[in-house]
């Protein structure tokens, strides 16, 4: 949705609520038969998932240069170096913290699941951190993509953004992100989200 209210891309929401097992149902499994949202089904009717393939599918597909950097700009490798190994790796630490439960055995693992997900998650910001101290203020320099985008979509879903104390550049990063006009509602909608979400967790109603 981010992607497509900043580069003003006209689309149809379909909201599917995981709470209610929505995204289980034969309609959503022949979308996505893995079962996961978002999907996006294209004015061909093929069906996508997996954000980051979306968000980059949108970008090229629109020609969002301002998004990802085209073919033969100079920019384009450390976007595609940046971007990969931030949804390749920041990403996949970010799920195992939220779906420890889902990586263990035993019950009584979780915790120390989460805990372990965490740290690596925080080794990788390091990095993150460290490109934006040198090149910022985004991770292309002066020119903000999808790195910076999704970089902001993960750390924002952090339980505790005192977390972030010691990524100054990162915060600075996510900062920009979220005050660009059209992000502002998306992000003020998503934070509620996740509050949302948190109170259903400490409840044990959390999705599966």
């Amino acid at each position: 949705e981010m992607v497509m209210a900043e580069a003003d891309i006209a689309y149809q929401l379909r909201p599917v609520d995981i709470m209610k097992n929505e995204h289980r149902t034969p309609e959503f499994l022949n979308i996505n038969p893995a079962g996961w949202v978002p999907a996006l089904v294209t004015p061909e009717g093929e069906h996508l998932f997996e954000t980051p393939a979306i968000n980059l599918y949108l970008a090229e597909r629109h020609e969002l240069t301002h998004l990802a950097p085209a073919a033969g700009d100079p920019d384009r490798g450390m976007f595609l170096s940046g971007f990969f190994s931030l949804t390749g790796e920041l990403e996949p630490a970010m799920k195992r913290v939220f779906y420890a439960h889902r990586y263990v055995v035993r019950p009584q693992d979780t915790a120390a699941a989460k805990q372990l997900a965490l740290d690596a998650a925080l080794e990788r910001l390091q990095v993150i951190e460290e490109r934006l101290g040198k090149a910022g203020p985004y991770y292309l320099g002066e020119r903000f993509s999808l790195i910076d985008l999704t970089l902001t979509y993960w750390t924002g879903s952090f339980a505790s953004q005192d977390l972030l104390e010691p990524f100054p550049a990162t915060c600075a990063c996510q900062a920009l992100v979220r005050a660009r006009p059209k992000l502002q509602a998306h992000f003020a909608q998503l934070d509620e989200m996740r509050v949302n979400y948190a109170a259903l967790q400490t409840n044990g109603q959390g999705a599966k």
